[in-house]
C-alpha cells in the first residue's frame, strides 16, 4: 500500500509507488500477453518494430572492406594446387564482407568472386537464373556465351546474362584469373533461381570468335539488325580493355570529369544505351593524380576494381587504401569520396545494382552534407 508523506510544512502528499510499479508490471505483463496471443495466430504488432521497417535512411549491413589481390591470388593459387576446375565446377573464392560473412555476399545486393582456370583447364559448361560480370585482372582465355567464343585478356569485360549457358578455359600460358559479379542475393531474395548443368564437354562454337564484339562493338556505328533485340540484357557480350581505356582518356583529356567520380563511363547496352544487364551496371572511372573527389552519397553499393594506379577512398570516415588489383566495396548510401594522391591517375572499374534501384523508383544520390530531400 501507499502512504502519506509531509515534506517539511507542506501538504502530506499520496506515495502511489507500490500500486504505480505493480500497474506498470501488469501492463507490461497484458502486453506481452497480447503479443505472445498475436504469435500465435502468426500477427504481430506494427508499433515495436516500426522505426525499424522504415527508418529515416537506409541502413545497410554491409561495411566499407578492401581485399588485397596479394592475399587473394596467393590463396587462389594454393585452391588451385588442392582443388581441379572439374571437381569445384567454378573455382572461385568469394570475397565475403566482414559484416555478412557466411552470406556469400560483398554488399547485401552483390555478389563478387575471384576465379582461377589454370593454363589448359575448362570449367565446364552450366546456366543459372543469375547474371555475371567477368572482369579479367591477369592471364588469357575465354567465355563461351551461347555458342559465341569471347576472347579473354586483362581488362576486358564479358558478360553471361541469366539464363544463358557458358564455359570458360584458359589456353595461355599463365593462369587465367577475373572478378566475378553476379546479382545472386537479388536472384536470392526473389527465389527465382534455377540452374542447369550441361555436360563436361566444352560448348560447342556456332558463331565465329567475338561476333558480338564484331558486330556491335562500336558505340556510334550499329547494324539495323539490332533493332529486333528485345531482351533486357545487352546484346554485346564482350566489351574490350583497349577500347574502354582510349575512350576514358579521351575523355579526360577533352576536361570532361563530374566532381564526384573524375572522369566516368557506363558500359551500355548498345540497343538503348542503358545498363548491360537489367540488375546490374558497369562503370570505369580515371581519377586523376592530385584529385579529391567530392563526398556524396547514393542508395545503390557498389564493388570496385582498381585497374591501374593507387589512392584511397573514405568511405564514411573510414580509410580504404588500394593499389593496382585490389578489390573494396562501398555500401549503399554510404559517405564516398576517392583520393589520389599520386603522381599518376587512378584507374577504376565497378560494378553496381543501380538498374533496380532505378527500375524501382528507388534510387537517391545527395551530397555529403544534405540529409534530406533530393
Amino acid at each position: 500500500m501507499g502512504n502519506y508523506k509531509a515534506l517539511d510544512g507542506a501538504r502530506p502528499t499520496w506515495d502511489r509507488g507500490d500500486m504505480a510499479d505493480t500497474r506498470a508490471v501488469t501492463e507490461a505483463e497484458s502486453r506481452q500477453q497480447f503479443y505472445d496471443s498475436l504469435a500465435d495466430h502468426s500477427m504481430a504488432p506494427l508499433w515495436t518494430s516500426l522505426h525499424d521497417l522504415l527508418p529515416e535512411e537506409p541502413r545497410s549491413q554491409a561495411v566499407p572492406h578492401v581485399w588485397s589481390y596479394d592475399i587473394v591470388r596467393r590463396k587462389l593459387l594454393e585452391a588451385g594446387d588442392l582443388v581441379s576446375a572439374r571437381d569445384a565446377e567454378r573455382r572461385v573464392l568469394v570475397l565475403e564482407n566482414p559484416a555478412l560473412a557466411g552470406r556469400s555476399r560483398a554488399t547485401e545486393r552483390l555478389y563478387a568472386g575471384i576465379q582461377l582456370v589454370l593454363p589448359g583447364e575448362i570449367a565446364v559448361p552450366h546456366r543459372h537464373s543469375q547474371a555475371a560480370i567477368r572482369f579479367v585482372i591477369e592471364g588469357t582465355g575465354y567465355t563461351t556465351v551461347e555458342g559465341e567464343q569471347c576472347r579473354m585478356s586483362m581488362g576486358d569485360l564479358v558478360l553471361t546474362p541469366g539464363g544463358c549457358p557458358h564455359d570458360h578455359g584458359a589456353d595461355g600460358e599463365d593462369p587465367l584469373i577475373w572478378l566475378d559479379g553476379l546479382d545472386i542475393p537479388i536472384v536470392e531474395f526473389m527465389r527465382a533461381t534455377f540452374f542447369e548443368a550441361l555436360g563436361d564437354e566444352p560448348m560447342p562454337l556456332t558463331k565465329p570468335v567475338n561476333a558480338s564484339a564484331a558486330a556491335m562493338g562500336r558505340a556510334r556505328l550499329n547494324p539495323p539488325t539490332i533493332r529486333g533485340w528485345d531482351a533486357a540484357h545487352s546484346p554485346l557480350f564482350l566489351y574490350p580493355w583497349t577500347e574502354t581505356i582510349a575512350a576514358l582518356e579521351a575523355l579526360h583529356a577533352s576536361g570532361q570529369s563530374t566532381p564526384t567520380d573524375g572522369s566516368i563511363l557506363e558500359y551500355v547496352n548498345p540497343v538503348n544505351g542503358g545498363p548491360v544487364l537489367p540488375t546490374m551496371a558497369c562503370y570505369a572511372q580515371l581519377i586523376p593524380a592530385g584529385t579529391r573527389t567530392d563526398a556524396h552519397r547514393h542508395t545503390p553499393s557498389a564493388v570496385y576494381h582498381v585497374v591501374q594506379g593507387e589512392g584511397t577512398t573514405v568511405v564514411d570516415g573510414r580509410e580504404l587504401s588500394w593499389s593496382e588489383k585490389d578489390t573494396f566495396v562501398v555500401p549503399g548510401w554510404a559517405v564516398h569520396e576517392h583520393v589520389n594522391e599520386s603522381q599518376q591517375s587512378a584507374v577504376l572499374f565497378s560494378v553496381t545494382d543501380e538498374p533496380v534501384h532505378r527500375a524501382l523508383g528507388l534510387y537517391r544520390e545527395r551530397p555529403a552534407g544534405q540529409r534530406r530531400g533530393g
